[in-house]
């Protein structure tokens, strides 16, 4: 069993800057893309930033030049570096790990973590 979990989440000021953090835990053999996803009150769930094990990103197009995502393959952990806040960033933020292999468990899995909250507030 793969668990994932989140911390760094919080209450900051517009322009402020907040370190999100997402840690795998289990038996776990590789994992081949780690992202984050945010979800806003009566809004779908939408990706954030995506890393590949090799190191390859992608952002969306409202955070780029202000969100940083990588990745610790080592420690099965994955960062997103956010700065520049502002009040529409604010969402429940999710981390995701794409097709993971783990365990005894012979196809891959998706696994998500239980989110964290950013509230982006004068």
């Amino acid at each position: 069993q793969v668990q994932l979990v989140e911390s760094g989440g919080g209450l900051v000021q517009p322009g402020g800057s907040l370190r999100l953090s997402c840690a795998a835990s289990g038996t776990i053999f590789s994992i081949n893309a780690m992202g984050w996803y945010r979800q806003a009150p009566g809004k779908q769930r939408d990706v954030v930033a995506v890393i590949t094990s090799g190191g390859s990103t992608n952002y969306a197009d409202s955070v780029k030049g202000r969100f940083t995502i990588s990745r610790d393959n080592g420690k099965n952990t994955v960062y997103l570096q956010m700065n520049s806040l502002k009040p529409e960033d604010t969402a429940v933020y999710y981390c995701n790990a794409d097709k993971v292999y783990a365990g005894t468990s012979y196809y891959p899995q998706t696994y998500w973590g239980q989110g964290t909250q950013v509230t982006v507030s004068s």
